[in-house]
C-alpha cells in the first residue's frame, strides 16, 4: 500500500488551489472510498470523476494504481477533455476511464461527475435484451431517461467517444451493453444517489427474475408518475442530505479520503 501523505504534504497541496477546488477533490476521493465500501469495484479497474471546478476543461480521475480505498484528495490525477495527462508529470490513469470519461464531460457541461462501475448486477441488467424493467420504485426513476450503448470492446480506442457522447445524448444514465452503468451529474452527491438507486434497481431485478414467477409491473401511468416525482425531488435531497450523511459514515468508519 503506498505510503500515506504527511500533513505538510496535505496542506501544501490544499494552499495550492481554492476551497472548491479542494472540495471537489475531496468529494471525488471521498466517493472513491463509498464505492469500496459498498463493493463496488473492480480492483482498480473501474473509475470516477469530477470536472475541475477553477477550469471546466479539465477533471479527475485516481491514479491507475491505487485501489479505491487508497485514494486521497491529494493523489488525484488531471486530465483534459481530450484525455491527455495535465498533471502531476509522469503519474498514470486508466486508458479506458480517459476515453470515457472525457467524453461525457465534454458533451455534457451540465455534468460534473461521472461515475461508471461493474458491479455483478449492472452488468447482468446491461446484458439482458429488455435491459432495466420499470419494476421497482428504484428502477421508475430511470423510465423513459435511460440510454444503452452497445458494446464496441474496451474502451481503448478515442472514436468510441462520439457513439458514447450520442447515445448518452441528455439522460444522466446509461447501461453500456455487456459491460456495466454509466452516471453523471451535476454533483458528486446527485451522482451518487443516482447511482445508488440504479445499482438497488438492478439488483433487486435479477433477484426478482431469479424466482422464475411472473413479474408484476406498475401501469403505465404509475410509472410516468413516480418518474416525473423522482425528476422533481433530484439534486437537492441528495446534496444537502444523502453526501453529507455519506461523509459522516466515512468519518465513522475512519476513511482517510480527505488527505
Amino acid at each position: 500500500m503506498p505510503a500515506r501523505k504527511s500533513d505538510a504534504y496535505t496542506r501544501a497541496r490544499r494552499n495550492d488551489m481554492s476551497p472548491a477546488e479542494w472540495k471537489a477533490r475531496v468529494d471525488l476521493a471521498a466517493v472513491y472510498h463509498v464505492f469500496h465500501q459498498l463493493g463496488w469495484t473492480d480492483g482498480i479497474n473501474t473509475h470516477l470523476s469530477v470536472r475541475s471546478p477553477e477550469n471546466p476543461n479539465h477533471f479527475y480521475l485516481k491514479p491507475d494504481h491505487l485501489l479505491f480505498h487508497q485514494v486521497t484528495a491529494s493523489d488525484l490525477v488531471k486530465v483534459d477533455l481530450d484525455g491527455n495527462l495535465v498533471e502531476p508529470e509522469g503519474e498514470k490513469v486508466n486508458p479506458a476511464g480517459a476515453i470515457i470519461h472525457s467524453a461525457v464531460l465534454a458533451a455534457r457541461p451540465d455534468a460534473n461527475c461521472v461515475l461508471h462501475h461493474h458491479t455483478d448486477a449492472g452488468i447482468a441488467v446491461s446484458s439482458l435484451a429488455d435491459g432495466l424493467l420499470p419494476m421497482s420504485q428504484h428502477a421508475l426513476q430511470f423510465h423513459g431517461h435511460l440510454s444503452y450503448h452497445e458494446y464496441e470492446g474496451i474502451a481503448l480506442d478515442a472514436a468510441e467517444r462520439e457513439g458514447l457522447q450520442r447515445d448518452l445524448g441528455q439522460n444522466d444514465t446509461m447501461m453500456l451493453r455487456n459491460h456495466g452503468v454509466l452516471v453523471c451529474g451535476p454533483s458528486v452527491g446527485t451522482a451518487f444517489a443516482t447511482c445508488d438507486n440504479l445499482e438497488t434497481a438492478c439488483r433487486s431485478q435479477i433477484m426478482a427474475m431469479q424466482t422464475g414467477a411472473k413479474l408484476h409491473l406498475p401501469t403505465k401511468e404509475v410509472q410516468d408518475h413516480t418518474a416525473q416525482q423522482y425528476k422533481r425531488i433530484a439534486g437537492g435531497r441528495a446534496d444537502t442530505v444523502e453526501w453529507p450523511a455519506m461523509l459522516s459514515w466515512l468519518d465513522e468508519l475512519g476513511a482517510k479520503y480527505a488527505e
